[in-house]
């Protein structure tokens, strides 16, 4: 290979989600000193020259692959732990970073069964000598804190039973919040945190169905102003459209790393749940299936073991 070609080649292995690490292992490892200065002189984006002339990495690249090095580590702990402990985990790490990832206790509290959210509070406790509930109230304030507590809190009925007439009263709730939002935010009305805090997701799927009868749009979509109410919402109502989004974006280049994280969170716990739903209404929604996504965007071992999680679903 031509050594401009293997620089290409190089550029590709350090792009992406993930590193081709058989390239720099076929690339890197045979290269002599010349070759290597050729390299560092070719690829300014890599490295730079101080006032002395001396040529040397740039920190944030040296930042950024660490993490791009890291990605395939985290994505096998992740799979290999417990899902009770990987759930717990995920809360501690979003509370940590703050609220650009508060949306993970989102998708946490509301998307998993009555029985996996307590397994995951269970496992808080025994990791951290801490409630869910109480770290959630201690880092969140005002209304927004007051509903993630009662989510993370929710242990709901999971039957099939729903009272039709109850669902069209609450959506009628729902839709008189969300059309005063200009005189109180709806997640500051109690009425709409205990609804979506306690009912069971037949019975809010009933609501969802009734609240676009009633007002000609889906709830979500009346929600652009909320967003936690939102993600809320869609997590409970229409997860699999939820899940697709999160993909989506984590797949776009140039975008922050807490949202790239996104990617091995989807894959690595709905790979036994509803992955199979989540491809086909990633493939709905952007014309291009996950796995093709996937294939074009990531690299090395961390894109293999994504595209084997993946197709656990069918």
């Amino acid at each position: 290979m031509a050594l401009t070609d293997e620089f290409q080649a190089l550029n590709k292995a350090f792009s992406g989600v993930g590193i081709d690490e058989n390239s720099l292992i076929s690339i890197l490892g045979k290269w002599h000193p010349e070759e290597r200065k050729s390299f560092r002189k070719g690829t300014p984006h890599f490295f730079k020259q101080d006032e002395r002339h001396f040529e040397r990495w740039d920190d944030h690249h040296v930042k950024h692959l660490k993490h791009e090095f890291m990605r395939f580590k985290n994505a096998v702990v992740l799979w290999t732990m417990h899902s009770w402990e990987r759930d717990a985990r995920l809360v501690k790490e979003a509370l940590k970073k703050g609220p650009q990832t508060y949306s993970v206790l989102v998708e946490i509290a509301c998307t998993r069964s009555a029985e996996e959210l307590l397994g995951a509070r269970k496992a808080y406790h025994s990791l951290f000598d801490h409630s869910i509930e109480e770290d959630v109230a201690y880092h969140i304030d005002g209304p927004e804190g007051k509903l993630l507590v009662a989510l993370v809190s929710a242990y709901r009925y999971e039957g099939p039973k729903v009272k039709d007439d109850t669902a069209k009263s609450e959506a009628k709730t729902l839709a008189h919040a969300i059309k005063n939002a200009d005189k109180r935010n709806p997640i500051e009305d109690d009425e709409v945190i205990r609804i979506l805090s306690t009912r069971s997701k037949p019975h809010l799927k009933e609501i969802y169905k009734h609240y676009q009868e009633i007002s000609g749009h889906n709830i979500d979509e009346d929600l652009d102003d909320a967003l936690r109410l939102k993600e809320t919402v869609q997590c409970l109502c229409t997860p699999h459209t939820y899940f697709s989004q999160v993909l989506e974006i984590s797949l776009r280049n140039g975008v922050d790393k807490s949202i790239k994280k996104g990617l091995t969170r989807v894959i690595v716990t709905r790979a036994d749940a509803d992955m199979k739903e989540i491809k086909e209404e990633y493939r709905n929604r952007y014309g291009v299936s996950l796995t093709e996504k996937i294939e074009a965007t990531a690299n090395g071992n961390y894109k293999d073991f994504l595209l084997t999680l993946a197709a656990r679903g069918g």
